[in-house]
């Protein structure tokens, strides 16, 4: 379906010769809010909010390094005969949220190694606060017209897309064609998951690790799915797409880990605290 290309700009705030981009405020916003609700179940739980506070300082370089060097390595003959410098240019987009859960992941292993603390409870604290800030972060990629699926039919765009908001529209018109608005998909997605997360620990009381676990399973689905629609995939080999691999990795070995902790008595206290009984 064609249109006219109107798109936004990606500036969101000029001063001089600096430009702050929209992409890295929306993705700075989804991790204050983030860690604002990690830090207020953490003082809820007893525990001091300064172990969650150092966790994020501490893991959003390492996430965003590990995110990056993700993308570049399978993105590799993209930055190869390029300036050296672009190998850099996150704000250009162009991270991988596989590359930042493993520096997230390895960060908070060691911090909590260090501090003698449960790192299945510091996991299942954070758990929805990393799917709320990867359905607010992907509004990032929504400005800079990226991480978006195919070309729409015209009968999806008048039985679907024509009720979305103008300017969600307006930005999946890319030279002159309409694509769909996997961004929108994932993020809806995940806004979902952050809900049935808050229930799954609140109204539950799931044994410790299992928020976690249930976050890397429901993301994992979603995102297989998703990134089947996508243009922009990156590649493991041949028509194999690495996410989607990555995913099927996931799924099965959150439930492994899910089986196998309890039949050790691994997972043998509650997210409360509680002892399993």
């Amino acid at each position: 379906m064609t249109c006219t290309p109107e798109p936004l700009n990606p500036v969101f705030l000029q001063l001089g010769p600096l430009s702050i981009y929209w992409y890295g405020l929306i993705i700075a916003t989804g991790a204050f809010l983030g860690l604002w609700i990690a830090t207020r179940e953490t003082e809820r739980l007893g525990l001091k909010k300064d172990y969650m506070v150092d966790i994020v300082v501490y893991a959003i370089p390492a996430a965003i390094i590990c995110a990056r060097l993700y993308y570049v390595i399978f993105e590799w003959d993209r930055y190869a005969g390029g300036p050296w410098w672009k190998v850099f240019a996150v704000w250009e987009g162009g991270i991988a949220i596989h590359g930042a859960l493993i520096g997230s992941v390895l960060t908070a292993l060691i911090y909590t190694r260090v501090k003698g603390l449960s790192f299945w409870q510091m996991a299942d604290i954070a758990a929805p606060s990393l799917i709320l800030g990867q359905a607010i972060g992907r509004w990032g990629n929504f400005m800079n017209q990226e991480a978006h699926g195919g070309p729409v039919s015209e009968s999806f765009y008048n039985n679907f897309m024509q009720y979305l908001p103008g300017f969600i529209n307006q930005q999946m018109c890319i030279d002159g064609t309409v694509y769909h608005p996997t961004f929108l998909y994932e993020s809806l997605w995940n806004i979902v998951g952050f809900i049935l997360l808050l229930v799954l620990r609140h109204k539950f009381n799931p044994r410790r690790g299992e928020v976690f676990l249930s976050y890397v399973i429901w993301y994992s689905v979603g995102r297989f799915f998703i990134e089947g629609m996508r243009t922009d995939s990156l590649y493991l080999f041949g028509e194999i797409r690495t996410a989607q691999f990555i995913s099927i990795l996931l799924v099965a070995g959150a439930v492994v880990l899910m089986v196998y902790r309890r039949k050790n008595g691994m997972a043998n206290k509650y997210y409360s605290g509680k002892k399993v009984k």
